[in-house]
């Protein structure tokens, strides 16, 4: 564990040396280089995240489940807990279109299938860096609008936490915004 923080320490010195100013939305977002999609699937808990509308009446609980579906295609099934009790939305992540030969490169949508063939209904889901064997990940979109820290459990040790929040200011996310659950 102590190797994987110093590992991630280094990337985010690395990173954050590059000379690109954190709030350039245009840099390109580095993701994660070895990306496993079998180790990928199963169920992650939200740690943290930076509000957006879609997850607003979210209070807490969340948790995403990743199935393999034919075609590279991944089911996703978010939950979590709301003021008035329990919130479940089912989607499905695809290869990025511009970017098949990067897996940690998705499009999730949670719009009906019947509407897939607008560009619009696909949210960016890039995987930009994981912990361990896949036991804490930190995903977000190239615009620098949503970001995620995830883990296989309920709760993050905070130097693991730390590494991917220094990780995530390298790559010019406003670590500010971070709400931990």
């Amino acid at each position: 564990m102590n190797r994987d923080i110093a590992a991630l320490a280094f990337c985010a010195l690395v990173l954050s040396g590059l000379g690109c100013p954190p709030t350039q939305a245009a840099t390109p977002l580095a993701t994660e280089p070895q990306f496993d999609r079998a180790a990928y699937l199963g169920r992650w808990y939200q740690i943290a995240l930076i509000p957006n509308r879609f997850q607003a009446q979210c209070v807490g609980d969340t948790s995403a489940d990743y199935r393999a579906l034919p075609d590279q295609r991944i089911e996703v099934t978010n939950r979590c807990r709301t003021k008035d009790g329990h919130a479940e939305a089912i989607g499905v992540a695809r290869p990025h279109r511009e970017h098949p030969d990067n897996h940690a490169i998705l499009q999730v949508r949670f719009a009906p299938a019947w509407l897939s063939f607008l560009p619009f209904v696909w949210g960016d889901y890039w995987v930009i860096c994981t912990l361990g064997h896949y036991d804490a990940a930190l995903v977000g979109s190239p615009d620098r609008r949503y970001l995620w820290i995830l883990a296989r459990t309920p709760t993050l040790d905070d130097a693991r936490y730390a590494a991917l929040v220094a990780i995530a200011k390298a790559q010019g996310f406003d670590v500010a915004l971070l709400r931990r659950e």
